[in-house]
């Protein structure tokens, strides 16, 4: 039973979606089935070297800038006509600092950014099963859907340059495929497909409106299981459009953007689990110019657990 409980922890140990460092990335492995009646707190910390604020979808010309993130999350899985579904939420707490060059711009900010709220279900390959059930599952193709909402709660000042939070909604819709394969199914590819939408922000550089229009995303990871507690990814990012316009004026920057990182994933038991992740950009034209790292620690409870 021990054993079957590592697996299942190791399932729930991916499905997780935190973004601001990690350079914009689903994870690896996300829409993979899991047990349902499970809760999850996860704890993350993360370094970046960027040109942007917590919000990555506006960059700020000439910042060179060092964010410092901590992220909690809660989610629980449930069942959704038969099919295994979740609910995320979570904050991140960050400090910024860093300098804009051109300016005499040198600052820091240290308190709360947007919180975000995510629901996902498994459209197919996801029948909901307990703990119990889902020790001799073994993972076939899923095709899934989720919606992320990033509400405007964290610190704001449209007269600040820098910020930890921004004076919008954003909504990301995102359709995934997951294809598991090889001996034993220890290799496993993803494909997302995703777009992030953008609510005005009424108060940009104090009284102007912002628009951005739409960015959409398509990613691939592709990740194998050297055992059933160690797995390893290489992760890609392509993002496009996302153009901005200020009181009406069209800024004419359209984003193109490439990111590529690498995940591991380490389950230390049932209950507790650890995840490194690296990402760096290697196109960034007029978008975030990143590079970062995060550690995560998962928790995971809820009945069929000892």
């Amino acid at each position: 039973m021990c054993k079957r409980l590592v697996f299942v922890c190791l399932v729930l140990a991916v499905l997780h979606i935190p973004e601001q460092v990690h350079g914009q990335f689903t994870d690896a492995r996300t829409y993979d089935n899991a047990p349902v009646g499970v809760n999850q707190l996860e704890l993350d910390y993360g370094y970046g070297r960027t040109n942007t604020s917590v919000d990555t979808s506006l960059i700020i010309v000439g910042a060179k800038l060092n964010l410092n993130q901590g992220t909690v999350d809660y989610t629980r899985y449930f069942s959704a006509f038969h099919r295994m579904a979740w609910f995320k939420a979570g904050v991140p707490l960050a400090s910024l600092e860093g300098s804009v060059n051109g300016t005499k711009i040198e600052a820091s900010r240290t308190g709360a950014g947007d919180s975000s709220y995510q629901v996902a279900m498994l459209l197919k390959g996801g029948p909901a099963l307990s703990v119990q059930q889902f020790a001799d599952y073994k993972q076939v193709t899923t095709v899934a859907v989720s919606l992320t909402v990033t509400a405007p709660t964290g610190e704001y000042n449209g007269k600040r340059l820098l910020n930890l939070g921004g004076d919008r909604w954003l909504f990301k819709p995102e359709l995934a495929v997951s294809y598991p394969f090889g001996p034993e199914r220890k290799w496993e590819v993803d494909a997302y497909v995703n777009g992030s939408f953008f609510t005005n922000d009424t108060s940009f550089h104090g009284g102007e409106v912002l628009r951005q229009q739409a960015l959409p995303g398509v990613e691939g990871h592709l990740s194998y299981s050297f055992t059933k507690n160690l797995w390893v990814s290489v992760d890609t990012r392509y993002s496009f459009r996302g153009d901005t316009f200020v009181d009406g004026v069209d800024q004419h920057n359209p984003q193109q953007n490439f990111i590529l990182g690498s995940e591991a994933n380490i389950s230390l038991n049932p209950r507790n689990s650890l995840v490194f992740e690296f990402a760096k950009a290697l196109v960034h034209q007029n978008g975030p110019d990143q590079k970062g790292f995060v550690v995560k620690y998962i928790y995971s409870w809820g009945k069929g657990y000892r």
